[in-house]
């Protein structure tokens, strides 16, 4: 069950060459501005990766400029394997990204074998490929992560329509 004030967000890799590969990108990059502005409203933890900017581009500047969140740059397809990444994790994370097999897949492992409960958006995540897509969501799944979507994750966030930010975040999904 997630709750905000033991959950951190991780978006990974959500930058400009990588989403220019995507044949969904515009669903995916809408979705994932969703989830940030969502994240922003709620004040939820939140960190976002770059996988080696200099070559594959920055973040996305429609999420960058949502609000400041934690940024790290890395190399190693694992975020929590690159020596930048060195924040306090809470014990939920909500997880999603570019790309699902790769960059997601090898976090998550590494998130399940820490022992955090882990929740891949799998509306949020993409891959060129639709069977690598797949094949990482079963296989995150058999590992462990919970496969869940934007929807029932802002909704588990908010747990009532009496939550102060209902109607804010309500709005994101309409």
């Amino acid at each position: 069950m997630l709750n905000i004030n033991d959950t951190t967000i991780i978006c990974i890799d959500i930058q400009e060459k990588l989403v220019n590969m995507l044949s969904n990108s515009d669903e995916i990059v809408l979705k994932c501005e969703k989830i940030m502005k969502a994240a922003n409203i709620l004040d939820v933890d939140t960190i976002i990766t770059e996988q080696y900017p200099k070559g594959l581009g920055s973040t996305l500047e429609s999420i960058k400029t949502i609000t400041s969140f934690k940024t790290i740059e890395k190399t190693t397809f694992s975020a929590l394997q690159t020596p930048e990444f060195k924040f306090e994790l809470k014990k939920n994370i909500v997880i999603f990204g570019i790309e699902t097999h790769i960059c997601v897949y090898q976090t998550v492992l590494d998130l399940i074998q820490k022992g955090h409960n882990v929740y891949v958006v799998a509306d949020c995540c993409a891959s060129r490929s639709e069977l690598n897509y797949k094949t990482a969501l079963n296989l995150m799944e058999k590992f462990g992560a919970n496969i869940t979507t934007l929807e029932i994750v802002l909704f588990e966030f908010l747990k009532s329509s009496k939550h102060p930010c209902f109607k804010e975040v309500q709005a994101l999904i309409k």
